[in-house]
Formats: C-alpha cells, sequence, structure tokens
C-alpha cells in the first residue's frame, strides 16, 4: 500500500489568527481569518494561539472575524454560550453557522471535552441540594 506523500486539507477547516482576552467585558476572543462565514454551513475551527494567562474560567467567548470588531457568541450544543473552561488549545471544534437578521452564532456541533460541571443534584424550592455531599454529612 502506498501513501499519498501530498494531501489536501478540507476548504472548511479554519485555524485561528490570534486569541485574545477582553478585560473590560471579561470575554475571550477568537480571531478566525477574512471572509464570509455563510448560514448553516459547517466550518472546522482550531484554535491555534495560546489562551492568555489573564482569562478568567467564566470568559464568554466569541469569534471575530478578520479586522472587523463584531463579535459572534460561540454557542454550545444547547445554545448555552461557551465560557473560557471549555475551550482548548491545539483543538478541532467543529461548528456551524446560524445567522439572523442583526448577526449570528458559531454554534458547536459536538460536546466540548472536560468542561467542568456545577450543576446541582437536584432543587427543592428552599435551598440548592450541592453537587458533592461531604462523608461526614452522609447518615
Amino acid at each position: 500500500m502506498t501513501c499519498k506523500n501530498t494531501c489536501k486539507l478540507c476548504k472548511k477547516l479554519i485555524i485561528s489568527t490570534a486569541v485574545n482576552f477582553d478585560a473590560a467585558t471579561n470575554s475571550l476572543l477568537v480571531n478566525l481569518p477574512a471572509g464570509t462565514y455563510n448560514d448553516d454551513c459547517k466550518y472546522c475551527i482550531v484554535v491555534a494561539q495560546a489562551i492568555p494567562a489573564a482569562t478568567t474560567i467564566r470568559s464568554l467567548v466569541y469569534v471575530t472575524i478578520g479586522t472587523g470588531t463584531q463579535r459572534y457568541p460561540l454557542v454550545k450544543k444547547n445554545c448555552a454560550q461557551l465560557t473560557a473552561c471549555g475551550l482548548r488549545t491545539r483543538t478541532k471544534y467543529s461548528t456551524c453557522v446560524d445567522t439572523n437578521a442583526t448577526g449570528g452564532v458559531f454554534r458547536l456541533i459536538g460536546h466540548t471535552c472536560c468542561e467542568p460541571c456545577n450543576n446541582l443534584t437536584g432543587i427543592n424550592g428552599t435551598a440548592p441540594i450541592p453537587a458533592v455531599v461531604a462523608e461526614e454529612e452522609v447518615e
């Protein structure tokens, strides 16, 4: 079996050109190359740069395009906005662009890996039930 010594990358593979943290808005900005990203089209985004050390884990993630200033939210499969704790460098994220009359979003097609979950185990109307119960509290 012979191996091709020339391989082509998919035209929908997009490698970020910059990753910046905006402290004023607590936002992580992933900049993509200039171009048009069409509605209902799939794009695989690779975050190629290091995430700035000043970024907080709850920073909302936005996509910017080229030299434009418009921010497009990067949202999870369930449409909740992705936070910086769910983003990894040198990782490919399959997304689908959803546009509307005033803007759009980049929606993840799958789940993010290694994102912490702080969901409560339940609610009862008086107090939240914590996700983890210490051993000495268990009867």
